[in-house]
């Protein structure tokens, strides 16, 4: 059994200070799991928990409302990488964030749920140790703390779209939308719904979908605008157009 590394003095003294609380730890992790049972608190440790398939620090971290950090540093780790059926120690202070709970009805879909409460698809994921998108009728979910139910400002990602002609297009910036949506990348798929930071309003002027024969120039003379503003506000690099192609027209 690894309970951690000894990197430095201080590394082994707490060994060495703690070995029967580790062992003890292990044995009772070992007689409530297979009991079934909630592992008990080691005195002055805070809270045990047992690593499950699916689980990540952050996920685990989310969960007991505390940092990957702190979890980290509480148990000596040096990576990220965890273990099905690792014991962890949860920092003190620290408690059980599982928020509310929803009930998948017909319709339903992880982006849909996750849009009504204002948290994302991954939180939602990782709150239930989820590995795929399937949900079935019934299924309970656990909602992350701290999310509430949405009622605000979505925007479904079309072809053509990119953040930066969203963000222009509700008065926003790039930046603010990543940030609402947990997105790591500029990327966009179509169908793909993402949620618009609440204070800003749409700033869509008009819109306009390319026919054939038509060329930036010959729209931006129809409504007295330019080239460069629509290519601007529709987010596109090129003067290629598509027919069916739409474009946000700058009020």
């Amino acid at each position: 059994m690894e309970y951690g590394y000894i990197d430095k003095p201080a590394d082994l003294a707490r060994v060495q200070a703690n070995y029967k609380k580790y062992v003890d730890a292990v044995v009772n992790a070992v007689i409530a799991t297979k009991q079934g049972s909630s592992i008990p608190v080691i005195p002055g440790e805070g809270t045990s928990y047992i690593v499950k398939s699916g689980d990540s620090l952050w996920s685990i971290a989310n969960r007991y409302n505390t940092t990957v950090s702190a979890i980290k540093n509480m148990n000596n780790l040096t990576s990220d990488s965890l273990s099905v059926g690792q014991v962890l120690q949860i920092p003190s202070g620290t408690s059980s964030n599982t928020g509310t709970t929803y009930t998948v009805t017909s319709g339903d879909s992880l982006w849909s749920i996750a849009n009504r409460y204002n948290t994302t698809v991954d939180a939602i994921k990782s709150a239930n140790n989820l590995t795929s998108n399937t949900l079935s009728i019934g299924q309970v979910l656990r909602i992350p703390s701290g999310t509430s139910s949405n009622t605000g400002t979505t925007y479904t990602v079309a072809s053509g779209d990119s953040l930066w002609s969203i963000a222009n297009r509700y008065n926003t910036t790039v930046d603010a939308i990543k940030s609402a949506n947990n997105l790591t990348s500029n990327t966009l798929s179509i169908g793909q719904v993402l949620r618009i930071p609440s204070g800003t309003s749409s700033n869509t002027g008009t819109t306009y979908t390319v026919v054939s024969g038509d060329s930036l120039w010959s729209i931006a003379n129809r409504y007295n605008t330019t080239v460069d503003a629509i290519k601007q506000a529709s987010g596109i690099v090129s003067n290629n157009l598509s027919i069916g192609q739409v474009l946000t027209i700058p009020k």
